[in-house]
């Protein structure tokens, strides 16, 4: 990251400052607003668009919403002989919205042939680069697309999307531009913007699933929805966040780093390997206490493999694990109960070591599995904080700030 990149406000009380780069696809308005998302978190934004997303929204509209001239061609730019240099070494981020399959290919390949691609160019060295992809669902999931995703990914290009879902011209898949308070949130991330900048995270989410055979398992009723947002909100407050995900069908929340995995075990070895380098970690997946002891290597067939027992052997521990390495840092768990809540709760908190556990009961169709609401209670050494029932960001903001503050207190 640029030395540049200063936060909030820099060390001279100047706003952060982001290079907008608006491509020709017919999401190009949905730049519109990440403009002004960008604004209302207290940046300062440029524009710098290609012919194509001239036809898609005029450049008076980017002009109004900015306060400043959009750079649109290498020539004639108001106040500038040298306008792709001076913005990439004005800019504390650059960020490509949307990002077609045309720029992406000439992005990989250093090709800068119009004032936008020159721009982008030009951020080597000077600024971090994000990039929001939005096409058609065939385009995407082209070879080329892909080699080229991969190429900008190894160069330290980060990719906000796409998503799932219908298209502009009726296709439903992937290609769908992000979000836009998703494209914010990453680009806040990258401006080292709010008040966990700097904290390296590391959250579980979603079941495990423990093999019987090649085709079936034993799991329980987790989505990933809690783990997932508590994902979203820390990267929104500026975290590193480094998610390690058992099988769920939700995205990866824009600007974490996501490790997926399918048992107990593998959640075990990465989340270890992912707390080495973490400043706190949040255990919220539901990890399978039991796994079969042999699980067979091809799939039983029940007309000669009668099947009336599994042999179970328990899992390993994984919070437990994490209490008895952790030092200063502070590990949070969850507890999902269906009686005793806050009893049960407690003993877990002294049994396990942990700084912080967060009891929802499962039972309630407000907190259950599934819902986007939940009603958690915060136990800590110190007492219980019981919340009202929340939306899950709400709840993850609020777990948030109790990982923030016992940190704080260390």
């Amino acid at each position: 990251m640029s030395e540049k990149n200063l936060g909030p406000e820099g060390a001279d009380g100047r706003a952060p400052r982001v290079l907008l780069a608006v491509c020709g696809g017919i999401a190009a308005y949905k730049a519109c607003e990440v403009l002004r998302g960008l604004q209302r978190a207290g940046c300062d934004v440029r524009v710098t668009m290609t012919e194509d997303a001239l036809r898609f929204v005029g450049a008076a509209t980017f002009e109004a919403l900015s306060g400043a001239p959009v750079a649109t061609s290498l020539y004639g730019h108001p106040g500038s002989a040298i306008p792709h240099i001076e913005l990439a070494e004005w800019a504390d981020v650059a960020l490509v919205v949307p990002a077609t399959a045309n720029v992406m290919a000439k992005m990989a390949c250093g090709i800068a042939d119009d004032c936008l691609t020159t721009t982008l160019l030009a951020c080597h060295g000077c600024c971090p680069v994000l990039v929001a992809p939005g096409m058609n669902v065939h385009m995407w999931q082209s070879p080329a697309t892909q080699a080229n995703a991969e190429t900008l990914r190894s160069r330290g290009v980060h990719l906000v999307g796409p998503d799932c879902g219908r298209l502009a011209c009726g296709d439903v898949g992937e290609g769908k531009l992000a979000p836009v308070d998703q494209i914010v949130a990453a680009a806040r991330a990258a401006l080292g913007a709010g008040d966990l900048a700097g904290l390296r995270l590391v959250v579980t989410a979603g079941p495990t699933h423990e093999a019987i055979d090649p085709v079936r398992f034993i799991a329980n009723r987790s989505t990933g929805k809690m783990g997932y947002a508590l994902a979203e909100a820390a990267v929104a407050r500026g975290a590193e966040v480094t998610l390690v995900s058992g099988p769920t069908a939700l995205g990866c929340p824009a600007g974490a780093r996501r490790v997926d995995v399918v048992s107990a075990a593998q959640m075990r070895d990465a989340t270890l390997a992912a707390f080495e380098d973490a400043d706190a970690a949040i255990c919220c997946a539901a990890v399978a206490d039991y796994t079969p002891a042999r699980p067979a290597d091809h799939k039983l067939k029940k007309s000669r493999e009668h099947l009336d027992a599994i042999e179970l052997v328990e899992t390993a521990d994984i919070l437990a694990e994490l209490c008895a390495a952790k030092g200063e840092r502070v590990v949070a768990g969850f507890a999902a109960e269906t009686d005793d809540l806050l009893a049960h709760a407690t003993e877990k908190l002294r049994r396990k070591g942990a700084d912080l556990i967060v009891a929802n009961d499962v039972s309630r169709p407000e907190s259950t599995f599934g819902a986007d609401t939940n009603r958690v209670a915060l136990v800590t050494a110190a007492g219980v904080r019981q919340l009202e029932t929340m939306p899950l960001r709400a709840v993850a903001d609020a777990v948030l700030d109790a990982v923030r503050d016992l940190g704080a207190a260390r």
